[in-house]
């Protein structure tokens, strides 16, 4: 089974958030589930759909943890929450090339998904001091603003980096931490890349030429800055970012999907298409396009892709972590 990719899931968030129990098979997570979507994932269906390594996030609402201890205390229960995974054997960590070598070794045997571990909007870190911490639990890529942030500027924002901003990159360059640059303003995003010398990725963004609505996507300008870069854009599989028409209650295509890969690919390369679907990332299996209902389902884009396939449904993101994660 060629594995798969997903470079952005909201796992510990889903699980403390909404209560759910992310071991049990889908069918009844969704019988048991109460919340105002349908979940859309859980650990059995990314074994069953073949998703060998996901990017599993470390998300705080500055809404609701609006200190920085606040936010700290909340990403560290999440943090816990994937080391339990990890001590039950439900799911094993991805620290280096080497962890994802052996990994994928016996992935082929047991289809236990890896997990990369990613922080979404640096308000946990009090200070850029405490990032070491961070990364000696497996903290590997960190995407500073989610909104804006005492970092830098976020969706919806206009700022670049901040001089606390600046210092959180000095300290992620001296880890050689990846750098997310999703959900950065555009003034913070092209200061990184001006920047910043270590890994880049945006692990789940849409071109803005076809969803138009908001800074949250990628402009032309962001996707000709990160020709010359060893980035991979991940895709967002939420109908309104594929199509800001959409309404819910109407289906949208799943070509949709691949109007927008095709888009990044004739910008970017084919090499540096991939799939960040943010499955359950605040919507669930009813705002995602036709003919997905389950991880399992991504597969059906192969047709759509052509030759293509392989590289952007997980080979583009395993290569990526090959060449940037430390050895």
């Amino acid at each position: 089974m060629t594995p798969l990719v997903d470079a952005h899931l909201d796992l510990a968030y889903n699980a403390r958030a909404h209560g759910w129990d992310l071991t049990l098979p889908l069918a009844e997570l969704r019988r048991r589930a109460r919340g105002p979507y349908r979940p859309t994932v859980s650990l059995p269906a990314l074994a069953e759909a073949g998703v060998a390594v996901a990017f599993a996030t470390l998300f705080v609402d500055p809404a609701e943890f609006p200190t920085p201890a606040a936010a700290r205390d909340e990403a560290l229960y999440q943090l816990g929450y994937y080391e339990a995974l990890f001590g039950r054997g439900l799911a094993r960590p991805i620290r280096s090339r080497a962890e994802l070598k052996a990994h994928l070794e016996r992935w082929e045997r047991d289809r236990v998904p890896g997990l990369v571990l990613l922080m979404e909007g640096a308000e946990p870190l009090r200070t850029p001091d405490e990032l070491p911490d961070w990364h000696a639990r497996g903290l590997r890529l960190l995407g500073p603003a989610w909104k804006d942030t005492r970092y830098a500027g976020g969706t919806g924002g206009e700022k670049g980096f901040t001089d606390l901003g600046r210092a959180l990159l000095l300290a992620m360059a001296e880890l050689g931490m990846g750098l997310d640059l999703a959900h950065l303003a555009e003034a913070a995003f092209f200061e990184a890349l001006d920047t910043y010398l270590g890994p880049v990725l945006v692990s789940h963004a849409n071109p803005r030429a076809l969803a138009p609505a908001t800074n949250r996507h990628l402009s032309d300008a962001q996707l000709k800055a990160l020709q010359s870069r060893d980035a991979v854009v991940g895709l967002v599989l939420y109908n309104r970012f594929l199509d800001p028409g959409w309404r819910p209650g109407r289906a949208l295509p799943l070509g949709r999907v691949a109007d927008h890969a095709d888009y990044l690919a004739g910008r970017l390369g084919w090499n540096k298409v991939g799939i960040g679907s943010d499955f359950d990332g605040g919507f669930g299996a009813e705002a995602i396009p036709e003919d997905l209902d389950a991880p399992k389902d991504l597969r059906r884009l192969a047709p759509l892709l052509d030759e293509a396939a392989p590289g952007v449904l997980g080979g583009n993101w395993l290569g990526w972590l090959f060449r940037n994660l430390p050895a």
